[in-house]
């Protein structure tokens, strides 16, 4: 299937793609899917909650770049390799946000002062099955794109 609708947490209609960059070829957002020795590493957002790191690109970045950069500034990970896995689009109130889906090998943590808008690291040897209704996680861990990113990956492997 090279596409998949649904509606996220706040009912926009969310369009998932595991094709080569089919919403744009220069996306402002990018989501990490990160493990470190086999356990997940995600970071706590100050407002958000527990979810992977993430954000925008900057200025004179690519997306991929965007991605290790993040990932960094969030959990304190330094990135070994990482895989583009797939694009979603989500058409909300406030706009259309294209967003690259990777997924990272993390190689180490390295401890930091700041970690941005996070309070850095959290690692998990397993994802919560109450995800979609436990309160410390974020909205952006509660619809379809993790799992059908998931279910993807574990696929490819």
């Amino acid at each position: 299937m090279s596409e998949l609708t649904f509606t996220d947490y706040y009912h926009n209609q969310v369009t998932l793609s595991f094709l080569d960059h089919p919403y744009s070829l220069t996306p402002k957002h990018v989501w990490v899917i990160c493990q470190l020795e086999g356990k997940w590493l995600l970071t706590e957002h100050s407002r958000r909650g527990i979810e992977f790191p993430g954000g925008k690109v900057e200025d004179g970045e690519t997306a991929k770049e965007a991605a290790v950069r993040e990932v960094y500034e969030e959990t304190g990970g330094v990135v070994s390799t990482i895989q583009y896995v797939g694009q979603y689009r989500v058409e909300g109130k406030g706009g259309t946000i294209i967003k690259n889906v990777y997924y990272a090998d993390i190689d180490h943590l390295v401890s930091k002062e700041d970690y941005m808008e996070t309070n850095g690291p959290v690692l998990l040897g397993n994802l919560p099955k109450d995800l979609v209704t436990n309160e410390r996680y974020s909205f952006m861990m509660k619809d379809n794109v993790l799992p059908f990113c998931l279910e993807h990956l574990k696929k490819s492997k």
